[in-house]
């Protein structure tokens, strides 16, 4: 009936509180009647009509709730987060119970044929004796670890293990399952594959295929490829975590480090984490009303439940760190506030956790970067046996190039050229060319960036040791790198020799209406040669220098000119690029190889890829771009109106973060087949975010892409992603 969990549970812990105790169980029966009716009164108050005593009423108001939480936030939230329709719909079991709550003789638990935390084979799992599974899963209580179950129950506890190796051996996966005894008897309710964490993933498939009962391909299928990111975030520095004493200890429910400011709901931080905080949830115990919040959060903290309760399994799932049942708190959630180690904490006060050893400590110790387990180089071993895609990484500074190759990529397939420009000693020099009044003056402040330019590709080109590096010409509109404070302005003007009112009429001037469809991209380079040139003698220069120094590597720059939608545009500017590179080339006395391709970031120019193809050697998809106007709206802004479109189920998804295979991914398609039918030996990649992600990847292997690029840390997802749509396909 929607009414919130909270307030009964409020009347509980005050009944409990009254009667002196700390378990639910330790109520009486009369205390439990006295209770059944506060519970009637509170359900009474809030819906405006007596409980139903019905028992088809109630069992009808059962199935219905099951129903609406289909549609209910957090189900639309989840679903979207794992690729789930709406569409699909749910089902509804109605099953006779087995009683695990019928006196000591009973119990209920929930187990795990391998630890869901590091994927060590054995039994893992916990027990509660005279309880529901609901009691188990919640949190209310802590259960006591499976093994006790076998001094409890011993002839059910031989037949469950007996059960547990039928399911993996009939699953071939690590199994998830529920069950109830009663009266001594093993009732089992449910299994399925059970949710692990990324390092789990890999040490479970590795063993799988050791065991004999998954082949390589078929581990590789097992992986969710989103997962790997938690392997590559931050751990706690082993130096300051040795000096770091601990002021409480729960269970380390979900591995990893975080630390941030304390909030108690799950609105909060939401709230916090949109304005840039980082947040930890701390709470009595999670629900998956929470699931939002907990996804905002950097890391959970609850006072209740053990490994298996709701905080523990979502944040498993999302790779989020966790510490569960830390019993010490005295939680005050009224007040926002909670009590531990003698100490209150309130909300804002930072505090960090260690979900491997489930060790709480105030204040805020440092992190350094995960180092990579043996596994993971294995199972990246089969993926890249397997996938025909090449992965790439858009890349604009040697330190994240050389994160890239650690992590696997082959090239750099997006250089944004403009973040080279915005360091204190290039900008200046940037503004004397926008606001040169003659072709000679901005020459000679292209000059001054010139070294610059070339010294970056020459650090690029060494990190990617031969490796192909796409280097996409300035995109931006020029309004992005004029000053905007008085000062800047001032000293402008003095260096430019003109005054401050024809430096503000200069920037006013570059006021665009709208900026990302405006004077920006190749559309600069036909106003603006001399930029194309420019930039034309960096990276060719470049390549000579690098190449001369490593004559065995295979240097072959490629030139990307950017927001191209009519192939005249890219033939005027790639005359300019192409005189220049070869007079470079013929100066130097050498012989080097280029390429010069465009990006395909407008509709037009899928539309018409079988004539740019004429003067394109390479196509790289921009599906930033594409997708903001293939769609008509831009996506700095569109966040202020999804959330509508979610709720009125118009889109699952947000397009910018995963490909609309239906439009964007059709334009892309048919781009790819013409491009392809004038210059069959043309490559193809993509460079939008959408490069990192696992059904985005997917969807460019089934059309014949040759590459996807993503951010550095994204690199082992594309690396799975790919070899899974490569067996997928082959399947």
């Amino acid at each position: 009936m929607e009414v919130g969990k909270k307030y009964f549970e409020e009347l509980i812990d005050e009944m409990k509180a009254d009667r002196g105790v700390t378990q639910d169980v330790e109520l009486t029966a009369d205390d439990l009647k006295e209770l059944a009716s506060q519970f009637k009164a509170e359900y009474k108050s809030k819906i405006g009509e007596d409980f139903p005593d019905d028992p088809k009423e109630q069992l009808m108001g059962a199935i219905k709730a099951v129903f609406r939480s289909w549609d209910n936030p957090r189900a639309n939230v989840y679903r979207r987060d794992n690729d789930i329709p709406y569409s699909w719909g749910t089902a509804v079991n109605v099953q006779s119970m087995a009683f695990g709550n019928m006196g000591d003789d009973c119990g209920t638990g929930v187990a795990f044929t391998r630890d869901p935390a590091t994927g060590e084979k054995g039994l893992f799992g916990e027990f509660l004796t005279n309880a529901q599974g609901e009691d188990v899963v919640a949190g209310v209580r802590t259960p006591m670890h499976i093994s006790e179950m076998e001094q409890k129950f011993p002839e059910a506890f031989k037949q469950f293990n007996e059960v547990c190796k039928t399911l993996e051996n009939h699953y071939r996966d690590m199994q998830d399952m529920e069950f109830t005894v009663e009266h001594g008897k093993l009732f089992m309710l449910q299994t399925r594959n059970g949710k692990r964490t990324a390092q789990a993933a890999l040490k479970i498939a590795c063993d799988l295929v050791d065991e004999g009962m998954r082949t390589e391909q078929e581990a590789v299928l097992m992986i969710d490829p989103r997962n790997l990111d938690t392997l590559l975030h931050p751990q706690f520095d082993a130096k300051e975590l040795k000096a770091a004493t601990p002021i409480g200890k729960g269970l380390g429910a979900s591995p990893g480090a975080a630390c941030g400011k304390i909030v108690f709901t799950a609105d909060d931080a939401e709230k916090w984490n949109a304005n840039g905080e980082k947040v930890v949830l701390v709470r009595l115990e999670t629900s998956p009303e929470d699931i939002t919040g907990m996804k905002a959060s950097q890391g959970i903290l609850t006072v209740r439940g053990g490994m298996t309760s709701h905080a523990a399994v979502v944040a498993r799932g999302m790779g989020t760190c966790c510490v569960s049942g830390c019993s010490d708190i005295v939680m005050d959630e009224a007040n926002k506030q909670f009590t531990l180690a003698g100490k209150t904490f309130k909300e804002g006060d930072f505090i960090s956790i260690d979900g491997s050893t489930g060790n709480i400590y105030d204040g805020i110790i440092p992190t350094v970067d995960a180092t990579i387990a043996g596994e993971f180089g294995r199972v990246m071993a089969w993926a890249d046996k397997y996938r025909k895609l090449k992965v790439r990484t858009n890349a604009d500074t040697p330190a994240d190039a050389k994160k890239a190759r650690e992590l696997g990529a082959e090239g750099i397939g997006l250089c944004r050229t403009e973040h080279m420009f915005f360091e204190a000693d290039r900008i200046a020099a940037f503004r004397e060319m926008i606001c040169a009044d003659t072709v000679e003056e901005r020459e000679a402040a292209l000059d001054k960036i010139m070294p610059y330019q070339q010294g970056d590709f020459e650090k690029l080109y060494e990190a990617l040791e031969g490796n192909p590096v796409t280097i996409r010409f300035l995109d931006p509109p020029l309004h992005e790198f004029v000053p905007t404070e008085e000062a800047d302005i001032e000293a402008l003007a003095k260096a430019q020799n003109k005054s401050v009112a024809q430096i503000k009429a200069i920037i006013d001037s570059l006021h665009e209406f709208n900026p990302m469809m405006g004077h920006r991209g190749c559309r600069l380079a036909v106003t603006y040669p001399e930029i194309a040139k420019m930039q034309t003698k960096a990276v060719i220069r470049a390549a000579l220098n690098v190449k001369k120094a490593h004559p065995d590597w295979n240097i072959v720059p490629e030139i990307m000119i950017p927001l191209v939608g009519d192939v005249k545009e890219l033939k005027y500017v790639k005359k300019f690029v192409v005189e220049t590179a070869d007079a470079e080339i013929a100066a130097a006395g050498a012989d080097l190889k280029y390429e010069v391709g465009t990006m395909i970031e407008i509709p037009r120019a899928a539309l018409t890829a079988d004539d740019i193809a004429k003067e394109a050697e390479f196509f790289c998809f921009g599906t930033n771009d594409l997708t903001q106007m293939t769609f008509g709206f831009s996506r700095d802004d569109a966040g202020k109106f999804l959330d509508s479109y979610y709720d009125a189920k118009i889109y699952e998804n947000d397009p910018f973060a995963k490909l609309d295979q239906t439009g964007v991914g059709k334009l892309m398609e048919m781009a790819v087949k013409l491009g392809k039918d004038v210059r069959p030996e043309m490559h193809c990649g993509i460079c939008g975010e959408h490069g990192g992600d696992p059904t985005s990847v997917e969807f460019c292997h089934k059309i014949g892409l040759d590459y996807v690029s993503c951010s550095p840390f994204r690199v082992p997802i594309a690396r799975l992603a790919a070899a899974q749509a490569a067996i997928s396909e082959g399947k």
